[in-house]
């Protein structure tokens, strides 16, 4: 869920409504967006995300936290004496998992005690760093790291022959150009931080498990052992 997106308040209702109806299974994946056509397309200036982000996160754990009626006055948000309902099943609220990638933006995560999400463009070396990254931070602050608060996003590609490999890198190639373009502005102005990802075939390869059954299966385990 990209939160600059969102009206926070609703967004807290919304999630609320879904963990009841499931019976307190709701997981919350929360991102500040990197897209820049996106966040034009909903009129939104992308330079404002990270503040939109901060603010919006504030303002849905609160909304979920509180017993009480509350208000908010924040530089994108108002909202004055106001109750959310219904209440979360899972208390304080459901788990959120905080996408980050820079070694600030995990700190962050860890600083303020969600789990981590970690995006599906990094090699698994560097996905081992930005583990390594949490994990001190969480220590740093005396608790106890825990492997399962790190989730990773990764595709997976099946594959039986060499064709079908080559196949599948160029479509991955093809589909990292594509959201490059999206995710930048048409002067350059803004880069996304996809842009700091190799955009060749190397690039294409790292982020991605290719290959047989047996093969992904030992690639996935070399990503738990980064734990």
């Amino acid at each position: 869920m990209v939160l600059p997106w969102h009206n926070p308040v609703l967004l807290a209702e919304q999630a609320a409504t879904i963990d009841l109806l499931s019976g307190g299974r709701l997981d919350l994946g929360i991102g500040k967006g990197y897209r820049y056509n996106e966040f034009a397309g909903f009129c939104i200036p992308m330079e404002e995300a990270e503040e939109r982000f901060d603010e919006a996160l504030s303002v849905l754990v609160k909304a979920w936290t509180s017993d009480e009626r509350w208000s908010h006055q924040g530089k994108y948000w108002q909202f004055d004496n106001v109750v959310v309902e219904p209440p979360a099943a899972q208390q304080p609220h459901p788990p959120l998992w905080m996408g980050a990638g820079s070694p600030e933006s995990i700190e962050k995560v860890a600083a303020r005690g969600h789990n981590l999400l970690l995006d599906q463009f990094a090699s698994i070396e560097q996905t081992g760093e930005r583990i390594a990254i949490f994990k001190a931070a969480v220590e740093a602050q005396g608790r106890t790291f825990d492997p399962m608060s790190v989730a990773v996003a990764r595709s997976i590609n099946v594959v039986m022959t060499e064709a079908e490999r080559e196949q599948a890198i160029a479509a991955r190639m093809a589909g990292r150009q594509r959201t490059e373009q999206l995710a930048s502005h048409p002067s350059g102005r803004f880069r996304s931080s996809i842009n700091s990802y190799d955009e060749g075939r190397e690039g294409a390869e790292a982020g991605v498990l290719y290959g047989t059954p047996d093969e992904i299966s030992e690639r996935l385990q070399a990503l738990r052992d980064r734990e």
